[in-house]
């Protein structure tokens, strides 16, 4: 329950849709949704009551590269990079007087398509924040030389995006167990608009390597929109920041995205081992729900996220992580084309599964928590037409402030 009642009004927003796409029911349901900062009433006595420890404040950030060239690759996926910010801890239950209008409208439309997400809101114990993102997306044939469309391999596609996602993260005490619950709105751009052919010309001018000869074929511009609902499960690892000493833990996910951008359900688990394993949900490459920023353990125990325990404290750290996903995919821009008009597209395959494994490590430096991650990811056959598996490496860089 949010402390502020929104009411859905009417939106002129208008589609078309190709029936055989689900994502279309999303798209029609976020048209008809709440949009406007006069639907958010905000009482003089809610705002009278906002302090410091409602108001929105970011605390660290985070910058991730994605590239097949680390997989001595350039195709399929072939770049992705995303930056985020996140905010500090918020407590209990939501004030949306206290939020910025944008954060507001998107706590809003949240409430509206999941009403229980905050169900549980008047929980003391329970913690949540804010993470905002920005990134880019782009997928190319594998023959670069041609400039006539590959009927047989996939499309050109870029896609340009800005998200914001709640986490919310709780205790479970009758099963020792810890879940953070999240999520995000994404919307962007597909087609030229969202600048992916002059973004790897840049780069490949940069490291001389031969441009793509075919971008002229790539999808048309078109809106796009997603909804991504994401869990994750682990044993209560304590109210620290960190797991001291040398450990092992597993991480369980389940994940849901809605949208153009893609409909598709996961499952998935990500096991570590290592020294000082921070007390948070994993690190997973790019994707809608799966940003690793969650509230902090202390926060969701009457603490600050700032323990001074041994545990507490930010400490240096590192381990070793595996991840396996598969995932059910009910479409996908960059297969199945354009959602609103017809384009080239490819027989995309129902089914597919992913794998990583990865090193990563923690320090305080200059009184600053950063954390680099390192990984290698190997995804199978997306389409048909595809000749083999594709594999890309990952860094992530993170800092709090």
């Amino acid at each position: 329950m949010l402390s502020d009642k929104v009411q859905p009004h009417p939106s002129s927003c208008q589609t078309g849709y190709r029936r055989r796409l689900p994502a279309t029911a999303l798209v029609l349901v976020l048209c008809a949704a709440p949009v406007s900062a006069q639907t958010v009433n905000t009482p003089d006595s809610d705002v009278q009551a906002c302090n410091a420890s409602n108001a929105i404040r970011f605390r660290g950030a985070t910058a991730r590269l994605e590239n097949d060239l680390f997989a001595d690759t350039d195709q399929n996926y072939t770049s992705g990079v995303a930056f985020t910010a996140v905010s500090h801890d918020i407590f209990g239950k939501l004030n949306l007087a206290c939020l910025p209008a944008a954060v507001r409208l998107h706590a809003a439309l949240i409430s509206y398509l999941d009403p229980g997400f905050w169900a549980d809101a008047d929980n003391p114990a329970h913690a949540q924040n804010v993470v905002v993102k920005f990134g880019q997306s782009m997928f190319t044939p594998r023959d670069s030389t041609r400039t006539d469309l590959i009927p047989d391999d996939r499309p050109y596609a870029g896609l340009l995006y800005v998200g914001m996602s709640w986490n919310r993260r709780k205790h479970e005490p009758h099963n020792n167990t810890e879940v953070l619950d999240t999520r995000e709105i994404t919307l962007g751009v597909i087609g030229p608009l969202a600048l992916a052919q002059p973004a790897q010309d840049l780069i490949h001018d940069v490291i001389g390597a031969e441009r793509f000869q075919g971008w002229d074929n790539q999808l048309r511009n078109e809106p796009a929109v997603q909804m991504a609902l994401d869990r994750k499960f682990k044993t209560y690892q304590g109210a620290g920041a960190i797991q001291p000493g040398f450990s092992a833990d597993y991480i369980r996910s389940l994940g849901l995205q809605l949208g153009n951008i893609e409909t598709s359900g996961t499952v998935g688990i990500e096991g570590r081992i290592g020294w000082n394993i921070p007390n948070d949900f994993g690190t997973y490459p790019i994707r809608p729900g799966a940003e690793n920023r969650p509230p902090s353990a202390a926060s969701i125990h009457g603490g600050d996220g700032k323990g001074t325990t041994q545990s507490g404290r930010p400490r240096a750290g590192v381990h070793l992580f595996g991840t396996l996903e598969t995932k059910l995919v009910l479409h996908d821009f960059s297969l199945d084309g354009n959602l609103f008009e017809s384009s080239h597209s490819v027989t995309r395959s129902p089914w597919v599964a992913q794998a990583a494994i990865g090193l990563s490590a923690q320090s305080p430096i200059a009184g600053h928590g950063v954390k680099l991650a390192v990984m290698r990811v190997w995804r199978t056959r997306e389409f048909e037409e595809q000749g083999s598996s594709h594999a890309y490496g990952s860094v992530t860089l993170s800092i709090e402030f």
